[in-house]
């Protein structure tokens, strides 16, 4: 598969050119890299309005992923949920309100998304929720909940795999969604390698409309680089998709990260679903190693090692070990501890896990519940992010209104969602999180 905007890049500074355009590096300086890093100069394209390279790159991604469309960011996932809940919002057939059925375990994206968009959200819990990164829809509430609404939603948004690698039955909730004639957007941040399993199970391969991978969470790209996907069935809407991303996006795209995004489909395309099963196999055989050595894991997606904190201990104490070795985690808490790997892991990176934990010989009993129950919301999402807000203890929040969805990266879930009252259980579950802080509106 080519690389056209790599390939640009590369004949570009080839020719050893005067710039008399951005940036102000012009192509050389202490980092290194400069010569790479150019701006919408002719024949580079424009991100928004792509008609060249960038079109030609972004074709080749949908080709590799099977989607109707595939659309670059530069911004992460954060700016495709963005225009995900535009997208909705602007395509819902007459009679859907502009609500969205959405999971409670969402990445703040989609808070400020419903915010910008002045969107109204009906949250859903999962059946069986212990921890803040996980909320699990099942098919049947889905149905339940749409059976009892006498206005159909925009749209259904879920978050799979969610943090800690657990994944959703998208078949199954796509099934119901389209039943009723409604949208499935699902925030696949951190899945944008499942396409390339042996089964693919990328959420639009089990028949998601709309959703958003992070490429470089699980695939070798630059930081920011992400993807928003259509499904066969939207493909006509992919111009107002790209309108979409280009009111949320920033004008001057990084070529860098575009750049990277081009090359990862080269390397897609070079039996990567051989070297992905064949390193999945490796992965497999560390958690069968940690299970042997006394460790707890959860159920998650291929490429993701959660693990449960036995009593009197957590994940930032097994976070710690990892470390004294020279490894990092991707996020730990109270009760877990999360790692991310790739097959641009070493057979080293994998042995220093299993060295760095040990042998585990506390017991495990089951975590005690939090209460998830959800405030009263007392103004609009839209009302209370754009309210003037004071920062208090979250022991002094009791009874007053959120006013952003405090909450640090990652795993940027918010406990309460801003407009919603904050109640004595929520306050709880901050303090559980190390959330010591919240904004308030100011009365």
């Amino acid at each position: 598969m080519d690389t056209p905007i790599f390939d640009f890049i590369q004949t570009y500074r080839g020719t050893d050119p005067v710039r008399l355009h951005m940036p102000g590096h012009k192509g050389s300086g202490p980092l290194g890299f400069e010569a790479m890093d150019l701006t919408e100069i002719k024949g580079a394209d424009s991100l928004y309005e792509a008609e060249g390279i960038i079109r030609r790159s972004e074709e080749n991604a949908s080709l590799l992923f099977g989607t109707g469309r595939t659309l670059y960011s530069t911004e992460g996932s954060s700016q495709c949920i963005r225009a995900m809940v535009y997208l909705a919002l602007a395509i819902r057939k007459p009679g859907t309100a502009p609500v969205f059925l959405a999971a409670r375990n969402v990445h703040k994206a989609f808070v400020y998304a419903a915010a910008l968009n002045d969107a109204q959200v009906i949250w859903m819990q999962g059946a069986e929720r212990d921890s803040l990164c996980t909320c699990v829809i099942k098919p049947e509430q889905l149905e339940e909940k749409l059976r009892t609404m006498d206005e159909m939603p925009a749209g259904v948004y879920v978050t799979s795999p969610d943090y800690l690698g657990t994944q959703a039955d998208i078949r199954g909730l796509a099934e119901v969604c389209h039943k009723y004639g409604i949208l499935l957007l699902v925030d696949n941040a951190h899945g944008a390698y499942l396409h390339f399993l042996p089964v693919p199970c990328h959420p639009i391969d089990l028949g998601a409309d709309i959703c958003c991978d992070s490429a470089h969470k699980t695939l070798p790209v630059l930081t920011g680089g992400a993807y928003l996907h259509l499904s066969a069935r939207l493909a006509g809407m992919g111009e107002l998709a790209r309108t979409a991303m280009a009111m949320f996006g920033s004008t001057s795209p990084s070529y860098l990260v575009l750049a990277s995004l081009d090359c990862c489909n080269q390397v897609l395309s070079s039996n990567y679903s051989a070297v992905l099963e064949k390193f999945i196999c490796k992965v497999d055989a560390v958690k069968e190693k940690l299970k042997v050595n006394g460790w707890q894991l959860e159920n998650s997606d291929p490429l993701r090692i959660t693990l449960t904190a036995p009593d009197h201990s957590s994940g930032e104490e097994m976070a710690e070990m990892l470390r004294k070795c020279n490894a990092e985690c991707e996020h730990a808490d109270y009760r877990n501890l999360v790692l991310m790997l790739t097959p641009h892991n070493t057979k080293n990176d994998l042995e220093r896990v299993v060295e760095a934990l040990g042998i585990n010989d506390k017991p495990y009993s089951k975590p005690a519940s939090l209460n998830f129950a959800v405030g009263e919301q007392a103004v609009s999402i839209r009302q209370a992010v754009f309210s003037p807000y004071r920062m208090a203890a979250v022991e002094n929040a009791v009874g007053l209104i959120c006013a952003q969805p405090t909450v640090s990266c990652p795993p940027a879930i918010p406990v309460v969602i801003p407009g919603e009252r904050i109640t004595d259980s929520a306050a709880a579950v901050m303090k559980q999180y190390g959330i010591h802080t919240v904004a308030v509106i100011q009365e």
